[in-house]
């Protein structure tokens, strides 16, 4: 699938019918035990988390949750969390961290809700304390891009030792719509900014962003779910045994951060 452009990458990666976090949860775990709630005000169906085990192996798992059906989107809020949904998550980071556990998270939203009540309850407090807290976790952190990853909302889970992608995955600041209407005032050259935003798999394993494209069937992961479960698994399993050799987990993301996007001057003589 090599010949698809940007916007058709953008178009695959927001297919209705493709692999979310719960079919990859459903795929992947075995003793799910599913965790609700900040502690602190509402349950945000849009975050999902749970304890479940990996291969026998106990790990926390965390994604966003667009839902199936238009109720299901209603309630999840099509992917877009509040700020209760990123303090669950950080809740349930804290917990991973006390008993050890590996954590991975299924990364899928178009960006955290911008609405008024969301910044009333402290939606950029919410954003920055996950950043904070993932950037410090001792346990090995591994993230998959599984359809879109749009801008804060999506880094808020993805700060992690490992940062995977679907083959037709996006990942960006924000989406190509926004992206048009800034730069050009006109939202219909969407397609157009996604040529431009390097913000395909592809695009971000090449500038070191991510780690590595996970490749997907002939027309896109919803074509052929399992076979894309399988090769998440794959990697998974091997990345995770990666990390379990290294000493300092939290360095290693540190360094792993700070070296996007740095450049060599040479100067000359």
């Amino acid at each position: 699938m090599n010949n698809l452009t940007a916007a058709q990458r953008v178009k695959l990666a927001r297919t209705p019918g493709r692999p979310g976090t719960l079919d990859f949860v459903n795929a992947l775990f075995t003793d799910i035990f599913v965790c609700k709630g900040d502690r602190l005000g509402r349950e945000d169906p849009s975050i999902f988390g749970a304890i479940a085990r990996f291969h026998g192996k106990p790990v926390t798992v965390l994604g966003h949750r667009k839902g199936r059906t238009f109720e299901e989107n209603m309630k999840c809020n099509f992917g877009m969390p509040s700020p209760e949904g990123y303090r669950k998550a950080q809740r349930l980071m804290k917990q991973a961290e006390k008993f050890g556990r590996p954590i991975i998270t299924f990364v899928d939203t178009p960006g955290a809700y911008p609405g008024l009540e969301a910044e009333a309850g402290g939606q950029g407090e919410a954003i920055a304390s996950s950043l904070a807290l993932m950037s410090a976790l001792t346990v090995p952190v591994i993230s998959v891009v599984i359809g879109e990853g749009g801008s804060g909302g999506a880094l808020a889970l993805a700060v992690g030792n490992r940062v995977l992608m679907l083959e037709n995955a996006v990942y960006s600041v924000l989406s190509p719509e926004g992206f048009a209407s800034i730069l050009w005032k006109d939202a219909s050259r969407a397609d157009e900014a996604a040529g431009i935003m390097k913000l395909t798999a592809k695009d971000l394993y090449q500038l070191g962003v991510v780690d590595q494209v996970i490749p997907e069937p002939e027309g896109g992961a919803h074509t052929d779910a399992k076979a894309v479960f399988a090769a998440v698994n794959q990697a998974l399993t091997r990345h995770l045994n990666q990390l379990n050799k290294e000493k300092d987990l939290a360095a290693h993301r540190y360094q792993k951060f700070r070296a996007m996007g740095a450049v060599r001057e040479e100067v000359e003589p």
